[in-house]
């Protein structure tokens, strides 16, 4: 099993930033990949951004290319950068682990992450 503890979140006005930590302990060596996720209120969860380990590549969200940046220290740790917030990023992001094998198309597919964290409330206002 992998534990996942999210920091970082909180309050900012439209257009500042907030950079998310995501702390993974526990059987990091079977992680493949992480990635972030977010679910606003009455919304279906949505993947942010992922990063694998083998070959450090990123993947983005449309929504977010160009304004959140992912990036990992190790296997214990991993960030989300995010700029020119916006209100409709208002949510709550959860950082995710996964083992098997990531298909391209489903890169943002919460069932191919077995492991999750909490969650860190993030509250942009306009």
């Amino acid at each position: 099993q992998v534990q996942l503890v999210e920091s970082g979140g909180g309050s900012v006005q439209a257009g500042g930033s907030l950079r998310l930590s995501c702390a993974v302990s526990g059987r990091t060596a079977m992680t493949k990949y992480l990635g972030w996720f977010r679910q606003a209120p009455g919304k279906e969860r949505e993947g942010v951004a992922c990063i694998l380990f083998n070959t450090g590549d990123t993947y983005y969200a449309d929504s977010v290319t160009g304004r959140f940046s992912i990036s990992r220290d190790n296997r214990e740790s991993m960030h989300l950068q995010m700029d020119s917030l916006k209100p409709e990023d208002t949510a709550t992001y959860y950082c995710a682990a996964g083992s098997g094998v990531l298909w391209p198309g489903l890169r943002f597919s919460p069932e191919m992450y077995s492991s999750w964290g909490q969650g860190t409330q993030v509250t942009v206002s306009s």
